[in-house]
């Protein structure tokens, strides 16, 4: 294992003090343990807070997204862990300002499990609370079994979309409704060519050839729909855009987003080799691409590989989307 630390196990706790420590403009720590990252300036008194949480190794997700516009705290894990149900109920209780707290994370057992808790605990405190579940990887479940999706890169556009919401001042009812149709729109698939190494394990999460790529696989190196020899990039980009447009249609006038995005290794020059395709493909259906967005937004350690997201828009969701947002990795 090559890596710059210290303790393996201090990993997580020496990286969150170091990103406030670098953006104290946005971030500060919060909670008994250090693992709640909450606006630097609280939000306005009666804003519907917006919470998520989730392992370490994914930034920008999850808690760098903290910001105006967007989450309004994070409850942060271990590496691919999910973080415990008093740091969830500490990141639920920092985000509440009177109006209730929309909780907003990915389709995983233990951050399932852990939320539910948290959420009993505080409806205890008289916090109205709701939940929206990331469902979005189109590789890891049938569109039958849709509910058994993992939550990946569309929980970018969830994010953006149920933080413009709540910025406007609306209820938990309507930031809900619009964090859950954000979701319903989104569709991800990943493909990966190298693993990574979570620093406590000291090794990498699986084994892949030299000469390898595997298309589906998921950020935490769940398995794919298929290993084989690396293609082209624009092969690649055809198979990720051929099963996303499988699994949601569009058409002649449609309008969506698109993000290219790095697991974490791979550089901006590849992932603008992808888009080129991405654009063309869109362009040629007809379909208007709205703020499309290219680089690491959701990654997954050192891993080198993609995800292509497409987020289906309407009116409703383009002005959401278009409206500011500002945090350290991401500005609107």
């Amino acid at each position: 294992m090559k890596k710059l630390l210290n303790d393996p196990f201090d990993y997580v706790d020496e990286m969150l003090a170091g990103l406030c420590a670098a953006h104290p403009e946005y971030y500060r720590q919060c909670g008994d343990s250090g693992r709640v990252i909450t606006r630097a300036n609280n939000a306005a008194p009666n804003k519907v807070g917006i919470v998520s949480g989730g392992g370490s190794g994914h930034l920008p997700i999850f808690a760098g997204y903290v910001g105006k516009g967007l989450l309004d705290t994070c409850a942060i894990g271990d590496v691919f862990a999910s973080p415990s149900v008093e740091q969830m109920a500490d990141a639920m209780r920092a985000a509440h300002h009177d109006a209730g707290v929309l909780q907003l994370y990915g389709n995983y057992g233990g951050d399932i499990m852990n939320f539910d808790m948290a959420g009993e605990m505080l409806e205890m405190e008289d916090i109205e609370y709701a939940s929206v579940v990331l469902a979005d990887d189109i590789a890891s479940a049938s569109p039958e079994e849709a509910e058994k999706r993992r939550g990946v890169a569309g929980m970018v556009y969830a994010f953006k979309c149920a933080g413009a919401k709540a910025e406007e001042m609306a209820d938990l009812g309507e930031v809900t409704r619009i964090a859950q149709k954000a979701a319903n729109s989104c569709r991800s698939i990943g493909m990966a060519m190298t693993p990574c190494t979570v620093p406590q394990a000291g090794k990498p999460t699986f084994e892949i050839g030299d000469n390898e790529m595997e298309m589906g696989m998921g950020i935490h190196g769940e398995p794919g729909v298929w290993r084989g020899e690396m293609r082209t990039a624009d092969e690649v980009a055809a198979e990720l855009m051929d099963r996303l447009l499988e699994d949601k249609s569009v058409a002649n006038g449609d309008r969506v987003s698109i993000l290219v995005n790095s697991l974490g290794a791979t550089p901006p020059e590849e992932l603008y080799i992808l888009y080129r395709y991405a654009e063309t493909r869109l362009k040629e259906a007809g379909v208007s691409i709205v703020m499309p967005l290219v680089g690491r937004y959701a990654t997954s350690m050192e891993m080198t590989g993609c995800s292509m997201t497409l987020c289906h828009l309407d009116d409703e969701l383009v002005k959401l989307l278009e409206a500011p947002a500002d945090c350290a990795f991401w500005k609107v």
